[in-house]
C-alpha cells in the first residue's frame, strides 16, 4: 500500500509500505476513503513531537470502509462505513471508565500517527476498533464526518467545555486556523454575546466572520487588548482560548482574561511559555490544558446529522491520496493559500 511516511523533521514522502494487518483480536483494518492533514502533523514535521520516529506513517483523522476485523471485534463488519477517531480507547482502564480516553492506560490515547502508524495511507489498522470508530449515519457525507475525527471534538471539549463558555460571555479565540474556527462553531452553541477572533492573516479573519465571529482583530495592526477592554468595560474576556501553540499567544490569552475567568489552551506547544504568576496569582483564574478525549463525538455526530452544525465550509482544498506532497505544501502555506482543512480522497 501507499502511505505518507515521516523521516525526521522536515522530511516526508508518499511511498510503498507493507499493508496494514490485524495484530490483535480487537483490531480492524479500514480502507481510507477520505483523510485530512492536521496542524499537529506540521508540528511533528517541525520537530515539536519527538516521540514520532523515523518511518512512522502520519495522520490521525479518517473516514473509511471496514475491510477486515479481528476475532474480538463485536460491533463492526466488513463493509461498514466508519469515522476513525483521533483517540483510541481500550474501554476498560481507569481513565476510560472516567471517559478520559485521551489518557488511556492500555495502549490507547493519541497513538495513530504518533506512537503507531496512522491514517494517511490507503489502509489503517485501528486498535480497539469497537471503541475507536463511529458508524457514519445515512445522509452524512465523508466530508462532513471527517471534521469530527479531531478538530470538532478537540475545540468543543478542550476549548468550549473546559473554558466553561456560557450565554452572554465575551469569548476571545486567538488563532483563526482550523481549530480556532471549530472553536467558534462550538462556542456559538452556547450563545455568547461576542466571539472575538484574533489572527495575523486577513484571509483567516474573513473565514472567522463566516463561521460566526462578530469581532475580528488583526493583531499585527490592531491593539487586541484595547478591543477587548472596549467590549468588556475594561474587565477582560470571560473566556480566552489559545489555538496557535506559541508562547506569545498563550501569554496573550492569559493577559486578556478577566479576574475569575477561564483560559483554555488548545494549541500544541513545542517550546516553554512563561506563566506570569507574579501578576495573576491574585486573579482567581482557571487555566486548562488538555488532549481531546473524543467523548463528545456522538453528540457532535447528532448535531451534524440533524443539520444543527455545518462542518462542510472547513474544507477549502481537495486532492487525491497520491497528491499528498502537494496537499502538504498547500496546507503548510495556509497564510498564502487560504487553506483551512485539506480533503484527500481515494480514487479521485
Amino acid at each position: 500500500m501507499k502511505a505518507l511516511v515521516f523521516h525526521g523533521p522536515g522530511k516526508r514522502s508518499w511511498e510503498d509500505v507493507p499493508d496494514a494487518t490485524i495484530q490483535d483480536s480487537t483490531d480492524a483494518i479500514v480502507r481510507v476513503d477520505a483523510v485530512t492533514i492536521c496542524g499537529t502533523d506540521l508540528h511533528i514535521l517541525g520537530g515539536d513531537v519527538p516521540e514520532v520516529t523515523d518511518g512512522r506513517i502520519l495522520g490521525h483523522e479518517a473516514v473509511g470502509t471496514v475491510v477486515e476485523v479481528g476475532g474480538g471485534v463485536q460491533t463492526l463488519a466488513p463493509g461498514d462505513r466508519v469515522l476513525v477517531s483521533c483517540i483510541t480507547a481500550c474501554g476498560t482502564c481507569r481513565f476510560c471508565h472516567e471517559s478520559r480516553y485521551g489518557q488511556c492506560l492500555r495502549g490507547g490515547g493519541w497513538i495513530l500517527g504518533h506512537l503507531i502508524d496512522g491514517t494517511q495511507a490507503e489502509l489503517v489498522r485501528v486498535p480497539y476498533a469497537d471503541n475507536s470508530t463511529h458508524r457514519i449515519p445515512e445522509g452524512v457525507s465523508d466530508e462532513q464526518m471527517l471534521m469530527l475525527a479531531d478538530i470538532l471534538p478537540t475545540s468543543y471539549e478542550v476549548g468550549v467545555l473546559n473554558g466553561c463558555v456560557r450565554p452572554a460571555d465575551v469569548v476571545v479565540i486567538i488563532g483563526a486556523g482550523p481549530i480556532g474556527l471549530a472553536a467558534i462553531l462550538g462556542a456559538r452553541l452556547f450563545s455568547p454575546s461576542h466571539i472575538v477572533a484574533v489572527d495575523l492573516a486577513d484571509s483567516r479573519l474573513e473565514a472567522a466572520k463566516e463561521f460566526g465571529a462578530n469581532v475580528v482583530v488583526n493583531s499585527g495592526r490592531e491593539d487586541v487588548a484595547a478591543v477587548v477592554r472596549d467590549l468588556t468595560d475594561g474587565l477582560g474576556a470571560d473566556v480566552t482560548m489559545e489555538a496557535v501553540g506559541y508562547p506569545a499567544t498563550f501569554e496573550q490569552a492569559v493577559a486578556l482574561v478577566r479576574p475569575c475567568g477561564h483560559v483554555a489552551n488548545l494549541g500544541v506547544h513545542g517550546k516553554p511559555a512563561t506563566l506570569h504568576l507574579e501578576d495573576i496569582w491574585i486573579k482567581d483564574l482557571t487555566i486548562t490544558t488538555g488532549l481531546v478525549d473524543a467523548y463528545s463525538t456522538p453528540t457532535l455526530i447528532g448535531l451534524v446529522s440533524s443539520g444543527k452544525l455545518d462542518t462542510s465550509p472547513m474544507i477549502t482544498h481537495r486532492f487525491s491520496l497520491d497528491e499528498f506532497e502537494q496537499a502538504y505544501d498547500v496546507f503548510s502555506r495556509a497564510g498564502e493559500t487560504g487553506a483551512l482543512k485539506i480533503l484527500l480522497t481515494a480514487g479521485s
